[in-house]
């Protein structure tokens, strides 16, 4: 138990700080703005209670845009995506249900069922926050375009990231 919040904390380190240290500085045409960061929540364990899920994704949140100066953006969408996520997590349910150790990953579900699973927690992220920080309608298309290319890039480095750092099914811990 004690190894596993461990390596939790070690996630949200490097994650945070590949956001804050290296995504955040790169300029892709204003359009592209890649957000690593969502992979933490999206990688908690299944079973993490609901509470919890929120107090976590406000800290999330609220380390981000202590970084990025922006004032509760990132603390507002990470909290409605905690907020979202157990109940996709029960649609996307397998027949069988969780385990109760169950992580979302892709060695452990599958391919497809971890593009949709996040997929759809990553649009549902980043529409909620380039619409807040645009918080106006003038631009809904320009905004809509920002929020397709960023979690396209976005899901792009999650995927890679999933399968270069998370460990293999099957192997003896």
């Amino acid at each position: 138990m004690i190894i596993e919040i461990l390596i939790i904390i070690i996630r949200f380190i490097i994650l945070a700080g590949v956001q804050v240290l290296v995504l955040n500085n790169l300029q892709l045409g204003g359009l592209i703005n890649p957000y690593l960061y969502v992979l933490f929540l999206l990688t908690l364990p299944v079973r993490t209670p609901r509470i919890l899920m929120l107090f976590i994704a406000l800290a999330t949140g609220l380390v981000i845009d202590m970084f990025m100066n922006t004032m509760g953006m990132h603390a507002a969408a990470c909290l409605l995506l905690g907020f979202v996520r157990p109940s996709w997590l029960k649609i996307m349910s397998p027949r069988d249900g969780y385990e109760t150790d169950a992580v979302p990953g892709i060695r452990k579900f599958g391919f497809q069922w971890f593009l949709v699973y996040s997929s759809v927690m990553v649009l549902v992220h980043h529409t909620f926050l380039f619409y807040i920080e645009v918080f106006r309608f003038s631009e809904f298309f320009y905004t809509f375009l920002r929020v397709i290319l960023s979690s396209i890039v976005t899901m792009i480095l999650i995927i890679i990231s999933h399968y270069l750092f998370s460990k293999p099914e099957g192997r003896n811990k």
